[in-house]
């Protein structure tokens, strides 16, 4: 990513936080970041592609990390753990894209609400398949309802975003292990597991 690619979105992401995205104009962003015009349309077509990419950007990260945690692992439990891992970290990496996402998203060109849509679904399909791969290997519960779980998982952590403070008392990976460990206790037919975070094995009480 350029430089002056990088400051636009960051200097996007102040503007949109603060007076909403309809409530910038692109001559705002380019006196903020003290380039032109010409600048500007070099990186982005639109303001609506700028919008666009603040969205793609995290979404992007999150399925990413998934693709990789699930070519790496061996195990349903440790594709998990890390999938669980990285999606609580983009909470703390991209803080103010997501910030932006929730505020603006509505404002999002059907084109480009449909490719990020493409990567949320894709990014669910990876949880499900993992949590189905947990019930064949008889790592997970029997009677673990597939689709809800995979629905809980994503509706639990998005919801980080609503409470974490970078200036918290928890770290975000030591919010991740927390997260780790209490998905991993609700799906393991047992619940003793190392959990690599942390060092410790957790039993049941």
């Amino acid at each position: 990513m350029s430089d002056l690619r990088d400051r636009i979105i960051q200097e996007s992401l102040f503007l949109f936080e603060k007076n909403g995205f309809h409530g910038v104009s692109v001559n705002q962003i380019v006196k903020k970041v003290g380039t032109s015009k010409g600048g500007f349309y070099h990186h982005f077509t639109s303001k609506d592609e700028l919008l666009f990419v603040i969205h793609d950007t995290f979404i992007t990260y999150v399925l990413d990390k998934a693709m990789i945690a699930n070519g790496t692992y061996d195990t349903p439990k440790e594709k998990l753990q890390a999938i669980v891992k990285d999606f609580v970290k983009v909470f703390d990496l991209y803080k103010a894209h997501i910030s932006v996402f929730y505020q603006e998203n509505i404002y999002l060109k059907p084109e480009y609400e449909s490719l990020i849509k493409k990567k949320r679904d894709h990014f669910k399909q990876i949880i499900i398949h993992t949590i189905n791969e947990g019930k064949k290997s008889g790592d997970f519960r029997d009677d673990l309802p597939v689709e809800i779980t995979g629905m809980a998982i994503l509706g639990m952590v998005n919801w980080t975003y609503k409470w974490y403070k970078q200036s918290g008392p928890k770290s975000i990976d030591e919010i991740g292990d927390i997260f780790v460990d209490f998905i991993l206790r609700a799906v393991l037919k047992t619940n003793t597991y190392h959990n690599k975070g942390t060092g410790k094995s957790f039993l049941p009480d």
